[in-house]
């Protein structure tokens, strides 16, 4: 089979393309012939060892990958519900190793993709709208009417975040740094808009609720913003921590969450795959749905071969990506 791998921790131009054997899978596990595999940010990291989660050399990249079953192995019981079959297609997030043509991954794992669906579509919707999805249901308790402030909402992240809260009957304020970013937001679906460049952000969210603040913060940027979307936030708001793409932590005052009897919910997104299989399983044939439906269109900002896998991380590197970036293995 061919394979990306990661030989160093020297990003991602040092990754080589390789043969390697077949693996075979051992009990509990199924054996799956990758068709697509997802990149994200979190491959700009990985690959320089910068990541929370650091695999041992050498390995793949790639979080998320649709394919084939192509065998199972012991004590696997065949289950077309689960998509456990010889020949199912199928979806799985994987956390590391997708960027090859066949893995070994648990049963409990996959996902099966309905005919409707593209492999593409699969492929790319596991972390952004998994996390959203998870982040938004699980963890912030969404109701329908609720207002949901959502900072770095151009991103891939961002933007599966206004989808789904919007799915869930929210009411979406998008935070981004740019007036045209903020246009891409519009098209997703966002209420209103907010330039947190220009705008101070904090009376920017109150005023766009109306005075009472925001139900639900969900940050996917960390940084200086978070300390003044907290204090925007509504009496037993919630405040989402997604992430820290400006590279700052944030400390936050915790007489804040007393005051405005607010929950700060951490939203980890990958543990809780690990932790809850079943539920994780539950969400995505939920986002897969929607996907059936034309409810959520996740957006591909292109294909790429294998062999220029490095290329297409450095798209994410460069944050030049506008949708899912994505690789074939054929």
């Amino acid at each position: 089979m061919r394979a990306a791998l990661c030989t160093s921790l020297e990003g991602p131009d040092a990754i080589s393309i390789i043969d390697l054997a077949t693996p075979t899978p051992g009990p509990g596990e199924v054996l799956v012939r990758v068709n697509i595999a997802a990149l994200n940010f979190l491959d700009t990291l990985i690959t320089r060892g910068k990541y929370q989660i650091k695999p041992q050399l050498p390995f793949s990249p790639a979080a998320e990958i649709a394919g084939i079953v192509e065998a199972l192995g012991d004590g696997v019981e065949p289950d077309p519900e689960r998509g456990v079959f010889i020949g199912a297609r199928i979806c799985c997030f994987l956390g590391w190793g997708g960027a090859r043509s066949h893995i070994v991954v648990a049963a409990d794992r996959v996902v099966p993709i309905p005919d409707i669906v593209s492999d593409e579509a699969a492929a790319g919707m596991s972390v952004t709208y998994g996390t959203a999805l998870h982040g938004l249901k699980d963890r912030g308790r969404l109701q329908a009417g609720e207002t949901v402030a959502i900072l770095g909402a151009s991103g891939g992240a961002g933007l599966a975040a206004i989808e789904i809260a919007k799915r869930l009957g929210g009411r979406v304020i998008a935070a981004a740094s740019t007036d045209e970013r903020l246009l891409l937001c519009r098209e997703h679906g966002a209420d209103e808009i907010l330039n947190y460049t220009t705008s101070d952000l904090k009376s920017g969210l109150k005023a766009l609720s109306q005075g009472r603040g925001v139900d639900i913060v969900y940050d996917c940027v960390g940084g200086d913003h978070a300390q003044l979307a907290l204090r925007a936030l509504a009496w037993t708001g919630r405040y989402l921590v997604i992430g820290f793409a400006a590279g700052k932590i944030p400390s936050l005052p915790l007489n804040l969450v007393l005051l405005k009897g607010c929950d700060i919910c951490g939203v980890f997104w990958g543990e809780a795959v690990a932790r809850d299989p079943a539920g994780h399983r539950a969400n995505m044939r939920e986002i897969l749905g929607w996907i059936g439906e034309g409810v959520l269109t996740p957006h591909i900002h292109g294909t790429y071969p294998l062999s220029q896998i490095g290329s297409a991380i450095g798209l994410l590197d460069r944050r030049e990506a506008r949708g899912k970036v994505l690789i074939t293995m054929s």
